[in-house]
């Protein structure tokens, strides 16, 4: 609830949980999440490949 009567309560959106029932969830809803999750993927496989490009160049200087 707000500080005054008037004002409107903000719904916080639940972060995903694995696991987590499912069932409650809208089909907007669960699109939403997977729409989120492929982001992070996304994300997740973009920071492997960086890291999997340092290791390398590592490698690479102390094979010298």
């Amino acid at each position: 609830m707000g500080i005054f009567d008037d004002e409107p309560v903000k719904k916080i959106p639940r972060k995903h949980e694995i696991g987590q029932d499912l069932s409650l969830l809208s089909v907007a809803e669960l699109t939403e999440r997977i729409g989120v999750l492929k982001g992070e993927i996304a994300r997740l496989e973009a920071e492997l490949a960086a890291k999997g490009t340092t290791k390398a160049a590592a490698e690479a200087l102390f094979r010298r």
